[in-house]
């Protein structure tokens, strides 16, 4: 058996740079074709990163691509996997995968049909940070979780985004947009979730883009953009989550786990790294001890400064997975049960009611830095080029 499976991504927009420039840290993956319904597109990043331009409909047909990544806009998750499994190939898709559950389920039945994978983004609760809190909560230092909040809050992506509109339309919103990071994430450190409520509200029907070059448009928003809500976990936790593009500054900590005997402070699940730091009882808060974990090195530099980036480490454990015949980590069935809480969130926010999930999962298996070294191409490697 091939000990790397061939990768084609369609949709070539801004998030598609990143997987093209850090899918060859990883084992098990190799891009190499991209297409997009605007062949120009296509080709402007093909010639960027050494890779082959396709139509869709020729990607699709390419007997070298095993694995296709759906990085389409979210609308067109559900037709566009479909599309890809239908060719027989397995699907890997940005976040949130589907809009609807019952769209996920039609996936699944197709993919399992054929013998398929199907995987989604997001892959950054496999960072180091984000496993170091896995293991505090396994090795029940702060003993069994009974609660926890967690604030995605900013002001919006109008100030910086060149073309922002969906971002506040139906299938966007803080909640499907941002949020999934955050539902990931307490999946694998909690578990799944057995029920909802949520208050949402739009507070600017209208947002004007900040940015070039639409300076000064005026664009309409249709989609709640502040979202409280609570989620109810089947272990029995309650946890708050308050998302909102309606606020300038915030002191909120992203993410905190409250035990039986201590708390976690988990960084923002936007991102692979960050400090961890955690008390026991009424004790000082401290940091967490050093964990020599791949997957926390700072290997990218921005403009608010170094982080650890290592965007495809799902996919590529997707692809390892294939390969060894194990789970793999981003599961269909933790990606459906994520929009399941999502969506649940948004229709409490508009009945006012408590809304029952409707679908079921397993916490992802933790990823250790053995684990995660296995999945580097380059063991040993201490930085990104």
């Amino acid at each position: 058996m091939a000990k790397t499976l061939g990768v084609g991504v369609i949709g070539c927009g801004n998030i598609s740079a990143a997987y093209m420039r850090l899918a060859p840290l990883f084992r098990g993956i190799e891009i190499i074709a991209c297409a997009d319904i605007d062949m120009d597109a296509a080709r402007r990043r093909a010639a960027e990163f050494s890779l082959r331009a396709e139509t869709v409909d020729g990607l699709l047909r390419s007997d070298d691509v095993s694995i296709v990544v759906n990085l389409t806009v979210p609308s067109a998750h559900f037709t566009v996997s479909g599309e890809i499994l239908d060719a027989g190939k397995h699907v890997y898709s940005e976040k949130p995968f589907v809009l609807h559950v019952e769209e996920g389920k039609a996936v699944g039945k197709r993919a399992e049909k054929k013998g398929l994978r199907v995987g989604s983004a997001p892959d950054t609760f496999l960072g180091g940070a984000h496993q170091l809190a896995r293991r505090l909560v396994d090795s029940g230092r702060i003993g069994k979780v009974t609660g926890g909040t967690c604030f995605v809050m900013s002001h919006g992506m109008e100030h910086w985004h060149p073309n922002p509109d969906f971002f506040f339309q139906p299938g966007a919103g803080p909640v499907l947009d941002v949020g999934p990071y955050y539902i990931a994430n307490l999946i694998q450190l909690i578990g799944p979730v057995q029920r909802v409520a949520a208050l949402a509200t739009i507070p600017a029907r209208e947002r004007t883009i900040r940015s070039m070059p639409r300076r000064g448009e005026k664009i309409p928003v249709n989609t709640p953009t502040t979202i409280h809500s609570l989620i109810e976990f089947r272990s029995g936790a309650v946890v708050t989550l308050n998302a909102s593009w309606d606020v300038w500054s915030h002191g909120h900590a992203p993410m905190e786990l409250y035990g039986e005997n201590g708390t976690i402070f988990v960084p923002d699940p936007n991102f692979f790294g960050g400090t961890v730091r955690f008390t026991r009882g009424a004790r000082e808060v401290k940091r967490a001890a050093r964990w020599e974990h791949p997957f926390a090195i700072e290997n990218e530099k921005s403009a608010s400064g170094a982080r650890a980036n290592y965007r495809t480490a799902g996919l590529a454990d997707m692809a390892l997975a294939i390969l060894e015949n194990r789970p793999h980590r981003c599961s269909f069935e933790a990606a459906l049960h994520a929009v399941d809480v999502m969506t649940g969130i948004l229709e409490s926010g508009e009945t006012g009611k408590f809304v029952e999930m409707k679908t079921d999962c397993e916490r992802p298996a933790a990823l250790g830095p053995g684990e995660a070294r296995a999945l580097l191409a380059r063991p040993k490697l201490r930085a990104a080029a």
